[in-house]
């Protein structure tokens, strides 16, 4: 067996495999059909921590102008080749810029996390804020850090040429700080020899009344059940939630509670 922890060193080589039991069509059209309840009816799109742009081959389809963004080079390399008509950037999502706002942005796989501490959390929002068309809308998804299982873990098979991976992935959280661990860890086996990777990452422990507090000077929050099926409301006792956050207007709010139930039918 060879083992090393260097998993995200060419990571970009095994992404797409790592995620092939993601359904980034429902995911793509749960965020369509939210954008246009809430949006402002543009379709200028910026996708953060875009990864090799899965997930942006389903909005340029539906006719948007998209824009992926990345620190992964090899990742970006990738996104270029599957969606040619797409703008990627190498940039950092807490610190980023845009020549002109958009009308959505969006942030899949929990990767707002990636962000990795609080003040860095709340640089990203207010980048997001500053990037967005007034009544621009900011989706994603996140994990509540008081709900984590250190005990649980999601992982899959699939096979490739002539090897057979296995992938793992699970969240750690010690209880305390603003830090939680992603753990990934990657078996190929194949005739030769049995192959091992596995990494953590830092990544950054909120609740989701915290997240909340830091979304709400810039943006009417609506917190959705984790559910790319059906769009229902968030239950208070699962830990995974997808956001829906509006851009505020400098006026009185343009989109009030009754908004959101009366557009889903609840």
């Amino acid at each position: 067996m060879i083992a090393t922890n260097a998993l995200y060193t060419d990571l970009s080589g095994y992404y797409d495999l790592m995620c092939c039991d993601i359904n980034y069509l429902a995911q793509s059209n749960t965020v369509l059909r939210l954008h246009r309840l809430f949006g402002n009816g543009g379709k200028t799109h910026l996708d953060l921590a875009c990864g090799t742009g899965p997930h942006i081959q389903h909005f340029l389809a539906a006719g948007y102008q998209c824009t992926g963004l990345d620190l992964n080079l090899p990742m970006l390399e990738i996104a270029r080749q599957r969606c040619p008509d797409a703008h990627f950037m190498l940039d950092n999502m807490c610190h980023f810029t845009l020549s002109q706002p958009v009308d959505l942005i969006t942030c899949f796989l929990y990767s707002l996390h990636y962000t990795a501490q609080i003040n860095a959390l709340q640089q990203c929002i207010t980048q997001v804020y500053t990037a967005l068309k007034p009544g621009g809308v900011f989706c994603f998804n996140a994990v509540d850090k008081n709900k984590i299982c250190n005990l649980s873990a999601v992982s899959h098979r699939t096979r490739h040429l002539d090897s057979l991976f296995e992938f793992s992935s699970a969240w750690f959280y010690s209880g305390q700080g603003e830090q939680q661990a992603l753990r990934l860890s990657i078996n190929k086996t194949d005739s030769n020899q049995n192959q091992y990777w596995q990494d953590e990452h830092s990544m950054v422990a909120i609740s989701f009344d915290e997240l909340e507090a830091l979304l709400n000077p810039y943006f009417e929050v609506h917190r959705l059940a984790h559910d790319y099926e059906c769009i229902q409301p968030w239950q208070v006792d699962t830990g995974n939630a997808l956001f829906v956050c509006i851009k505020r207007s400098e006026a009185d709010d343009l989109f009030p509670d009754t908004l959101i139930s009366d557009s889903l039918g609840y």
